[in-house]
């Protein structure tokens, strides 16, 4: 059963026109646990890392593949702030309505003031395909990674391609 989150996702896929293949599994709150549902999902598979900065005025989705781990100091840096950490689950909720381990861009369609900033691995420019969960840990959606960056541009948000 899809929640009002989720349906809010394929509702706005399907108003911009983008194809996207579903797969649902158990509840998966970690990429380790999620790698044992990937068998039959091509494409890229990423990391969501919801994070602020230090005075909490800031925020940024960072996007990486899930193989990868995230360098906090060096993305720190890249981006001149005074220091990054995860963001709380109430700030998660507040800015992109979601819980954790359901940590996606999809979320971005819930920031309406366009407050939070998204920071991609330019490694994700090469897949051809890329996967998220659609604002539940219970489902994978696959898109092609033009269709994702149209989607990117119609949420509106500021997107910066970073080396991570």
């Amino acid at each position: 059963m899809s929640s009002e989150r989720e349906k809010k996702v394929y509702e706005t896929l399907d108003k911009l026109g983008i194809a996207y293949t579903k797969i649902e599994h158990p509840p998966v709150f970690t990429v380790e646990q999620a790698e044992k549902h990937w068998g039959s999902i091509t494409g890229a598979h990423c990391k969501n890392l919801f994070l602020r900065n230090k005075k909490g005025n800031r925020h940024y989705l960072a996007i990486l593949e899930s193989s990868k781990s995230a360098d906090l100091k060096a993305l720190t840096r890249k981006l001149g702030e005074d220091r990054l950490s995860f963001a709380s689950p109430e700030r998660l909720m507040r800015y992109l309505k979601l819980e954790p381990g359901a940590v996606s861009p999809f979320g971005l369609i819930n920031d309406s003031q366009k407050e939070v900033r998204v920071v991609i691995d330019q490694d994700l420019k090469n897949a051809e395909r890329i996967n998220f969960h659609p604002n539940v840990n219970t489902a994978t959606v696959g898109i092609d990674i033009t269709d994702f960056e149209r989607f990117l541009s119609w949420c509106g948000n500021s997107i910066r391609y970073l080396q991570l």
